[in-house]
């Protein structure tokens, strides 16, 4: 293939054929003249379809073919080693993308290596932060690789629309960049040339490293030997702008000067000329950012500074000690003031500028007067976080019903204001008070507090004095025990107690700082006030037994809030959330429409609660993960919306996010069992498998009777291979739940599945049966329907395994029988297509496909896939499961993917997908990231990793025998007679 010259590919065969050929080389016929185009239309006649690189552009055109395969779409770029272009595999039947190496750069033998050995480094990257090579291939002299094809921007096209990003937002990016480099130099593969332009950002905010094209292996000087300059002037190391020989380390500084940009919108080093640039970073420091910005935290600005150390040895010596630093950061620790002077002071002594440094500390106590005296043209206060610990109110009317219900209406009042956060009894035990008996006043309040370092504390309490009753209300600090504010508001009548309730709280937010204008906490008063006395002490009580794992006696206790009051929005919402947590998915569905029919009733923070949970509910991912994210824009310190947008940045598969939402909110509730329980949930989802067993062994140690916490520590072991201790964890949460009351046995049914999964992991396939069978007739007896149907999934499943394709139908009949939620109709499609029951696999389809969310298209799509693959159609099952991964990325769907490649052929491809699912093992623990166990379906992957290295012939026997290690003791495997015979 010639640049510049005319090239002509055979209208027949699409071989394409070099300039001056008479006839296709490949089928014989003849390309000159004009040739019919079909027999039907034997007068119609058409001139051959001929593909060119134009000598103008130098660029192939739309309708080039590569290599009688690749078929030029677009052109995307050019890059430092040659053109990309958007191409359409034909045998694939996929986008990818194809970049060649420029011409007069093939001609240098040293360049060509570098180009090769691109492929052969990058191919051993498998990480979903790293773009995926496919094959590498030559045509007329024109070497070239494919690569996935990435829908996105790149992130300097972000940087230089957006400007900078908020410091959660760029810590968040970075560390996903540096998972990346951790993959890579864990291979020995040094990036060098690392910078915004070769980093994509995917429209679901998935980020990608590309380009290792002028990458260098650790362990071999090879093409990059001292002395080559490789990189990009405004991101290089020192040493690399020195020529050194670099490592791992100069890595670390490129990304700490994209870090640097991020939050601060500005290059680290700009000189007047490129040398100049270079020069600046071997002699001196960057400008700490936070003197650029001085709101950026103080963990993101010591990372940056860590990271461009100019001296190596003083830099992060590794990505992986750099991203301990990230997962720890804490955006709500600032940079002090007096940090700020003593640090810019030192930089205007650096460059002898005494002057401006008085200037500076001059205006600086200006506008700290300024600020002091809230003078009206300032900017927007930025609050600290506040919390407050809401004692029980003193009753002295002699009315019962005033007893624990003047504190819930305080708290959510209180919470009007984005920066508290409101705790009470109900929250005590979260705060880590084990035991709390008899009535919590002053005194046991301020102690709580001291404890558990919350800030302030609100007492208060109600007389009666003829007809009218008197509030009073007290803010003390607790540290200090020093008043601050207290207020008295007299209600006519019992029906205005609460809105004088919610008129004291607001004077506590104003004393606190809260800036709310007036009609904002007018309108939190009237929702708050709107309902009667009664419905809210049930409401109360109902958060009580919610908070202490009590659902059914919540759903009650909601239930009767709203016989009381038919327009109580926020007791349809807790009615909800109670029957989610029953495993009621239908029941959940309801109450949260009638939630929303309510919503005006609500205050603005719970309007975007009650919103944001019903996106969760019907399975909204994206607008779940857009209604949390604006929850805490307006209020930060909202624990349970960083709690709740984890959960949904889970099931969008964007598990970085999704563990640092939850840090979040452990580092404001760091005693809750359930933050902790839900950090170590997304750590195992996420591959880090020895936190999640620290913070599970945590929550352990807070509330040895939380048995949840017992599935997220079986889930850290098994992730580390060790079933034996994850079977014994199962087996405690049985023992445990048996001297629990009845309505908490709920993890009883759960240690059922986790005992069945360890049995399928271990290929002990009867026992898995049997357990899910029992198991699931016992769910029935309880009534617990949803919780069955998943054991008769998972039952199907394992019959599968056995070869038992009726007995497997029969499963998934029986799991319909008992929901038709969205991950059983998925579990019986599957089945269905594997035991060959096309007309029942494609009935769940179709009512899939229809569904208005990516996850059940997706599902569809991988149904589809499944069928085609049992009809011996690989080609059409790659389509389909490609199709699904774009909609969602699920584990399973790039499992079946590697399964179609295998059967097409497509060895590299298969390896890659295969590769993939074992460095994303988490999310194999529970295939809808939802604490149902699924860590029976892993093993296959290093069977299927081994029949595709068996067909690239290369290193397949170790793969095989893992598998046999896992599965050969129980003896039951169909497949290990087959692996035994291919190790032999």
């Amino acid at each position: 293939m010639d640049f510049g010259q005319t090239t002509v590919a055979c209208w027949k065969c699409g071989h394409t054929n070099a300039p001056g050929i008479q006839s296709c080389v490949k089928c014989g016929v003849g390309l000159d003249s004009p040739t019919f185009v079909g027999e039907s239309d034997p007068g119609k006649t058409v001139a051959p379809k001929v593909h060119f690189f134009s000598e103008e552009s130098s660029t192939p055109a739309p309708g080039m073919v590569f290599a009688e395969r690749y078929e030029v779409i677009d052109t995307l770029g050019v890059g430092g080693m040659g053109s990309v272009y958007k191409v359409f595999d034909k045998r694939l039947t996929r986008v990818v993308a194809l970049k060649t190496i420029h011409p007069q750069l093939a001609a240098t033998p040293m360049m060509m290596k570098r180009f090769k050995q691109e492929v052969l480094l990058a191919q051993k990257i498998t990480h979903k932060n790293v773009v995926r090579i496919f094959d590498i291939g030559e045509d007329r002299g024109t070497a070239f690789i494919t690569m996935d094809f990435i829908e996105g921007v790149s992130l300097k096209d972000v940087i230089e629309k957006r400007g900078k990003f908020t410091p959660p937002d760029a810590v968040t990016m970075i560390r996903e960049i540096a998972r990346a480099l951790e993959s890579a130099h864990s291979e020995g593969v040094i990036h060098r040339d690392l910078k915004p332009q070769n980093i994509m950002i995917e429209g679901d905010q998935h980020v990608v490293v590309m380009d290792f094209g002028i990458a260098g292996s650790a362990e071999s000087s090879g093409a990059t030997q001292t002395g080559s300059l490789l990189g990009t002037p405004d991101y290089m190391s020192p040493e690399q702008a020195r020529m050194e020989e670099v490592d791992a380390r100069s890595d670390i500084f490129s990304l700490g000067l994209i870090f640097y940009e991020m939050l601060t919108g500005k290059l680290a080093f700009q000189g007047k000329t490129v040398v100049e640039t270079m020069f600046i970073r071997t002699k001196e420091r960057a400008v700490p950012p936070v003197e650029i910005e001085s709101g950026i935290p103080a963990g993101a600005n010591d990372i940056v500074v860590k990271c461009l150390e100019p001296d190596r040895e003083k830099r992060y010596q590794s990505v992986t000690e750099m991203l301990e630093d990230l997962d720890n950061f804490d955006p709500s620790r600032k940079v002090s003031a007096g940090a700020l002077v003593k640090t810019r002071l030192k930089k205007m002594r650096r460059y002898r500028n005494w002057a401006v440094a008085a200037a500076l500390v001059l205006v600086l106590l200006v506008a700290g007067f300024v600020l002091r005296n809230r003078f009206v043209l300032s900017p927007p206060v930025v609050h600290e976080n506040v919390s407050v610990f809401i004692a029980d109110f003193t009753n002295h009317t002699g009315d019962a019903g005033f007893d624990n219900t003047l504190e819930p209406v305080i708290k959510l009042a209180l919470e009007q204001a984005g920066f508290i956060s409101a705790f009470d009894r109900r929250q005590a035990k979260s705060l880590g008070v084990e035991k709390l008996d008899g009535r919590l006043d002053e005194v046991a309040a301020l102690k709580i507090a001291v404890g558990q370092s919350i800030g302030y504390v609100v007492s208060g309490s109600i007389d009666k004095k003829g007809s009218e009753f008197v509030l009073s209300i007290k803010t003390t600090e607790a540290v200090t025990q020093k008043e601050i504010q207290s207020e008295t508001e007299t209600a006519p009548n019992k029906e205005q107690v609460l809105n004088a309730a919610t008129k004291l709280a607001g004077a506590v937010g104003v004393a606190l700082g809260d800036d709310t204008s007036d009609s904002s906490r007018r309108f939190a008063r009237e929702a708050l006030s709107a309902t009667s006395l009664e419905a809210v002490r049930e409401y109360a009580t109902a958060m009580e037994w919610l908070s202490g794992g009590k659902h059914e006696n919540a759903f009650q206790s909601f239930s009767k809030a709203v016989d009381l009051d038919p327009d109580f929005g926020l007791a349809y919402a807790g009615m909800a959330v109670a029957s989610r947590n029953l495993r009621k998915q239908q029941d959940a569905e309801k109450y949260i429409k009638l939630a929303l029919g309510k919503i005006d009733r609500m205050t603005e923070r719970e309007k975007y609660k009650t919103r944001a949970y019903s996106f969760s509910l019907s399975g909204n991912r994206q607008k779940c993960v857009e209604e949390y994210s604006t929850l805490i824009s307006r209020f930060p310190a909202d624990v349970a919306a960083h709690n709740n947008l984890a959960n949904c940045l889970t099931q969008t598969r964007t598990m970085q996010r999704a563990i640092e939402e939850q840090r979040r909110a452990v580092a404001i509730l760091p005693k809750r069992a359930l933050y902790r329980n839900n950090l170590s949930l997304y750590s195992s989802y996420g591959g880090d498998f020895p936190t999640a067993e620290r913070e599970a062994l945590a929550v352990q140690q807070q509330d040895p009777t939380y048995t949840t916490g017992y599935v997220a520590l079986a889930f850290a072991q098994l992730g580390q291979e060790h079933p034996a201790q994850a079977l014994e964890t199962y087996q405690k949460i049985e023992k445990i739940e048996a001297a629990l009351p009845k309505d908490r046995e709920q993890n009883a049914s759960v240690a059922k599945s986790g005992l069945a999964d360890v049995a399928l992991y271990e290929g002990r396939y009867a026992d898995a049966a049997r357990i899910l069978d029992e198991g699931a007739q016992a769910d029935i007896a309880a009534g617990n329907k949803e919780s069955a149907a998943m054991k008769f999934g998972a039952g199907g499943y394992t019959r599968l395994q056995q070869g038992q394709k009726s007995e497997a139908v029969a499963s998934a009949d029986k799991a319909l029988a008992n929901s038709t939620n969205l991950k059983i109709r998925f579990l019986a499609g599957m089945i269905y297509g594997a035991a060959g029951q096309e007309a029942r696999a494609k009935s769940i389809v179709e009512g899939l496909a229809a569904g208005l969310q990516p996850e059940p298209q997706a599902y569809a799509k991988i149904i589809e896939g499944e069928i085609a693959l049992q009809k011996g159609d690989p080609r059409a099952a790659i389509s389909k499961y490609t199709e699904a991964n774009k909609l969602l990325d699920t584990w399973i769907g790039h499992f079946e993917l590697g399964k179609a490649y295998l059967e097409a052929g497509a060895f590299p491809e298969a390896d890659s997908e295969f590769d993939g699912c074992l460095k994303r093992r988490g999310e194999a623990l529970a295939l809808f990231l939802d604490e149902s166990p699924t860590y029976g379906h892993f093993p296959l992957v290093y069977y299927y990793l081994g029949r595709a290295r068996e067909g690239e012939k290369t290193g397949f026997a170790e793969q095989y025998r893992t598998y046999l290690s896992i599965r050969e003791k129980a003896g039951e495997d169909p497949l290990l007679a087959d692996v035994r015979k291919r190790i032999k």
